[in-house]
């Protein structure tokens, strides 16, 4: 069945998929193939970005895999994992995490590619509206370096489509309104939607006056859910109703600013079922009123610039800013209540942008917070952008012992999303409406707690820190302490370490940050060191690729003594930027980088392309002008074929055929000229020529088929060691009227002038 099939046979299902009580829309959103990669971090992934529209009742993904492949390619695992709001975090490496890293496991599935197109379908009903993130990849790189040509093409490219079912008249449920509503089969279920506004502490719903087509009983045969699905734990909640007159569910803290849905089906298939559904939250503790920015900043005045910059703590008198309570003194003096009067206490915050997914929020009257056993503390973090869930949250706490009132209380905090947690204890799990928050604890032997949260859900964030008594509360009081803050959103987790590279990210217009690993770190910032390389494995991997480098010297002596001076630049050119090329290419920290990396990898295999070319065009051993017109010509083709492709396969193929025609054409002319084989002598292809071609085809093996990760560091310098030895045995002898390269006795008159036997004979050989 072809993919226009499918697309038409998904859009009838999905219209017959739900009730027409309700008017619904299909639409249909669809993405690019990419080529899959094996998975090695978390920039080898395919990343695709989907907006839901709200009030949509179901989402279908047609997962598309292609396998477009040469000759043993095998079949592999495509893994897709999904999220909502943010990239999904994802371990395939089953690496350790840093510590205090939080995060919940992303719901994914695994598809076999076998030969052409597989496709599979990825449900999910009454999907939670805003970014919805897939990404795909292949099983785990095995470490085998793989050199473009040499190595099967084994492509597979990913292409999800997304089609939308949305109703575009759902009906809204009022604060204490009843609505009445009918259901008559479970694949016909209404759906309400419901505000929830800010501070909202409990949401019930209530379903009552159920009547039922054909029966005298008063239960409700209903089920009733709530919430929308983003494939987390606890994401919707269920209820039963079958068997009861009136039906509550309750909600503790509620998502703010967010609308929550309601779906109710019936429990029996072709009978109706009518009932009335009543909504009633509960607002709890509002802040005060707060005051006009503008007076916040006439206030400060001048202050406010260092405020912004330097992130100074500074009181603020006869004003409430953003929520925090300031009393004024009958003088005209004025001085802040730290706690006011509120059961809940707004800290207030200013966000400064630092960079790309790079943030800090600073407390205005901090980073010091006093904390009471009173009522909780609130700071409210706005990190509702999209491009703020491409990073990472830290949070980091300290508590100050000596202000701690009580030694035997403790500090709980809960990081959450979407809502805060507005009570909270010794025994606390950080749990929402819909969701799990992060836990933090401090005390007297343990006064510092961290948190750092890798790709962010895109939502308001909200950190509630309170101080709570031991298991004897009439012993504790009213106890109170200083907690100093830090909480900012960041690239990378410490940067990556020092085994570890930042790098920004970029899927169409997304932008989200990874770490990438080097010197067998592995880990989501680089900070597993069960397969570490050592200093003395990093610094024995730099010593052989650099020093191996040095066996280059002999075809330069032999090369100068031979008087073919050009050969000998070309390989003074190699072994100089190979040495440092491999001395700046190290992963670990033995590294040395005299000048740019990419210009000395630029160098490095120009200057090797070009070793093999002169050497192959003076074994032809034409006449110099022809050789040294050939040598420019193919250098700068080679310069130029370089820029386009430097890892490209006739890079090196190109110029060694066309060397080896020329040097094939040489030979056998001088061969029918004389009527004997060329080379005429037995020792020169058996103790040079059979050695030399040998040795370099041995290298080239090893080059090209057994190079690992792993292995790397050996296996190249084995590769820098046998194409210097097959230069030492392929290099021709001198011409015949050439002398070695120095001073001669003979010519000890010339002064500063080198002087030498100018006499030619064209096509003249030895």
């Amino acid at each position: 069945m072809d993919r226009r099939a499918l697309t038409c046979l998904l859009v009838v299902l999905m219209n017959t998929c739900f009730a027409d009580d309700l008017t619904y829309v299909s639409e249909y959103y669809s993405k690019m193939p990419q080529k899959l990669s094996k998975y090695s971090w978390y920039g080898t992934v395919r990343l695709h970005l989907f907006k839901v529209p709200e009030d949509t009742v179901l989402v279908r993904w047609l997962l598309t895999v292609s396998k477009v492949s040469g000759s043993n390619c095998g079949d592999h695992n495509v893994t897709i994992h999904f999220r909502a709001g943010a990239p999904p975090v994802i371990n395939p490496l089953e690496t350790q995490f840093a510590k205090n890293t939080a995060f919940f496991p992303a719901q994914n599935l695994t598809m076999m590619v076998n030969d052409g197109q597989n496709i599979t379908f990825f449900n999910v009903t009454n999907p939670v509206a805003g970014d919805w993130f897939v990404v795909a990849h292949l099983p785990k790189d095995d470490g085998k370096i793989e050199h473009k040509g040499f190595s099967p093409t084994c492509s597979y490219f990913f292409q999800p489509q997304m089609f939308v079912r949305r109703a575009i008249d759902m009906p809204i449920l009022q604060t204490n309104v009843p609505l009445q509503q009918s259901v008559s089969s479970p694949d016909n279920p209404a759906v309400l939607k419901f505000f929830v506004p800010d501070y909202t502490s409990q949401l019930t719903f209530h379903i009552t006056s159920c009547s039922t087509d054909n029966s005298t009983e008063k239960d409700c045969p209903i089920l009733m859910t709530l919430g929308s699905a983003t494939l987390e734990e606890s994401s919707m909640r269920m209820l039963n109703c079958t068997g009861k007159t009136a039906c509550t569910a309750s909600l503790h803290t509620p998502p703010w600013e967010e609308w929550i849905r309601i779906t109710v089906e019936s429990v029996y298939t072709n009978l109706s079922t009518a009932f009335t559904i009543t909504a009633n939250l509960t607002v709890g503790c509002k802040p005060k009123s707060t005051g006009l920015l503008g007076d916040f900043f006439a206030q400060f005045g001048a202050n406010a610039t260092s405020l912004m910059a330097n992130n100074t703590s500074v009181l603020a008198g006869n004003i409430t800013v953003l929520g925090e309570s300031v009393l004024s003194n009958g003088s005209g003096s004025s001085s802040r209540d730290p706690f006011g009067n509120s059961c809940l206490r707004n800290q207030p915050v200013f966000r400064e942008d630092l960079d790309v997914v790079s943030s800090r929020f600073a407390v205005i009257n901090g980073p010091n917070i006093t904390l009471s056993s009173e009522a909780p503390t609130l700071i409210s973090l706005n990190l509702n952008s999209l491009t703020d869930s491409g990073g990472t949250l830290i949070v980091d706490l300290k508590l100050n012992e000596t202000n701690l009132t009580n030694a035997n209380s403790s500090v709980v905090a809960c990081v959450t999303a979407q809502s805060p947690v507005l009570s909270l204890n010794d025994t606390q799990t950080c749990t929402t409406a819909f969701s799990q928050g992060h836990y933090l604890k401090m005390n007297i032997t343990a006064p510092q707690a961290g948190l750092q949260i890798p790709f962010p859900q895109a939502a308001w964030w909200y950190l509630t820190l309170q101080i709570v008594c031991p298991q004897n509360v009439s012993d504790c009081g009213t106890v109170s302490g200083t907690v100093m803050t830090s909480v900012y959103l960041t690239a990378c987790i410490d940067d990556c370490g020092t085994y570890g590279e930042c790098r920004l990210l970029r899927s169409y217009g997304y932008l989200y940050a990874a770490c990438v690993c080097k010197a067998g770190w592995s880990g989501w910032s680089c900070t597993d060191d069960g397969s570490a390389q050592s200093y003395g494995r990093q610094l024995t991997a730099a010593l052989l690729l650099t020093l191996s480098n040095l066996l280059f010297i002999p075809p330069i002596v032999i090369a100068v003594y031979r008087c073919y001076i050009v050969e000998a630049s070309v390989y003074l050119f190699t072994m100089f930027f190979s040495t440092f090329y491999h001395a700046c290419d190290q992963p670990g920290v033995t590294v040395m980088c005299i000048m740019d990396y990419d210009t000395l990898q630029y160098c490095d295999f120009l200057g090797s392309v070009s070793s093999i070319w002169v050497t192959i065009l003076c074994m032809a051993r034409i006449k110099d002008t022809f050789k040294y017109m050939l040598f420019m010509l193919g250098t700068l083709l080679i310069a130029m074929s370089m820029q386009l492709d430097r890892r490209g396969l006739w890079n090196m193929l190109g110029p060694v055929l066309c060397a080896v025609t020329a040097l094939v054409a040489a030979w056998v002319y001088r061969g029918v000229k004389r009527r004997q084989c060329y080379p005429k002598t037995w020792k020169r292809w058996l103790f040079y020529l059979i050695p030399g071609i040998a040795t370099a085809v041995i290298g080239l093996s090893v080059y090209v088929f057994t190079e690992t990760d792993d292995n790397y560091y050996y296996t190249h310098s084995i590769w820098h060691i046998m194409v210097a030895s097959s230069v030492v045995f392929l290099l021709p002898p001198r011409e015949k009227y050439k002398e070695p390269w120095g001073w001669s006795q003979k010519y000890i008159f010339c002064g500063y002038q080198i002087c030498k036997n100018e006499k030619e004979e064209l096509y003249t050989v030895t």
